[in-house]
């Protein structure tokens, strides 16, 4: 199944994407703010469009509805 970004673009494996809005990251100590560039994501197998990557030395798996393609 495609993985889409919030504006349709396919995302592919290592590609890199900006956070289109400010996300609370529960669990953790900082939130993601909008215009954050999160580089080599990796394509999780879910129902739902999302990715896994790592911020900060922390795993997220992020909704692909609140990023755009780099």
């Amino acid at each position: 199944m495609p993985v889409k970004d919030s504006n349709g673009t396919l995302l592919a494996e290592g590609d890199s994407v900006t956070v289109i809005k400010d996300l609370k990251v529960k669990g953790g100590s900082s939130d993601l703010k909008r215009g954050t560039t999160i580089k080599k994501i990796r394509l999780i197998d879910d129902d739902e469009e999302a990715i896994e990557c790592r911020v900060d030395g922390s795993t997220l798996v992020l909704k692909t509805c609140f990023l755009k393609k780099a």
